[in-house]
């Protein structure tokens, strides 16, 4: 895979969701990655239900986990806190399991990026975390504001993060450093190629 891009960030938070109904986190010094995720939290496991972001299938049909680890960064935060005019967004009320530092435009890290970390565990991100209003409640019921939690959706689009899976386990503890390698990227298109039609035109 060509990289077109090598990063250097710092995880600043480490998080664990230990309740299976909250979407809450707890910070933790540091945490143990296996092959299902972070051990102990709550989205762990190499597969999940289906839910209302995978329409294809039947809700609560066993799909694989593509969303072992969910990863935010202090930037992105920051900015969604500025929209929404309050004092400040936890990475906890997001159910976040890492908090990253000097990350750019974490939120659009493009799937397939690989997220190395100085103890030896290293993610693989799958796809951005798109805002729904389960944290807009958490942050409406630390700053009490009528319609607060809808205006999360708007003021977190492409400011939410990423979920990414475990490709190798280790630890990832506070201030590691994390290596991401973010691959070159093509946009697919039909308009770059012949129509179907004109080929099969071409070789009658």
């Amino acid at each position: 895979m060509s990289i077109k891009y090598r990063l250097e960030g710092e995880v600043v938070g480490v998080f664990i969701g230990r309740d299976p109904i909250s979407l809450i986190t707890t910070r933790e010094r540091s945490a143990s990655v296996s092959f299902s995720g972070f051990d102990g939290n709550r989205q762990s496991g190499m597969t999940r239900l289906s839910d209302s972001r995978t329409t294809l299938y039947t809700q609560g049909a066993e799909i694989r986990n593509d969303r072992q680890v969910s990863i935010v960064s202090i930037e992105e935060l920051s900015k969604i806190a500025e929209v929404m005019d309050v004092p400040e967004i936890l990475p906890e009320w997001m159910g976040a399991n890492l908090l990253f530092r000097n990350v750019p435009k974490l939120t659009e890290l493009p799937p397939s990026t690989r997220l190395s970390f100085s103890q030896g565990a290293v993610l693989v991100v799958q796809k951005k975390n798109l805002p729904c209003i389960h944290p807009g409640r958490v942050i409406e019921a630390h700053y009490p504001r009528n319609g607060l939690y809808a205006l999360f959706r708007k003021s977190g689009l492409h400011r939410r993060g990423v979920v990414a899976c475990v490709e190798k386990p280790g630890v990832i503890a506070e201030a590691d450093q994390v290596i991401v390698e973010v691959p070159e990227q093509v946009v697919y298109t039909l308009e770059r190629e012949p129509s179907f039609r004109s080929v099969k035109q071409e070789k009658l």
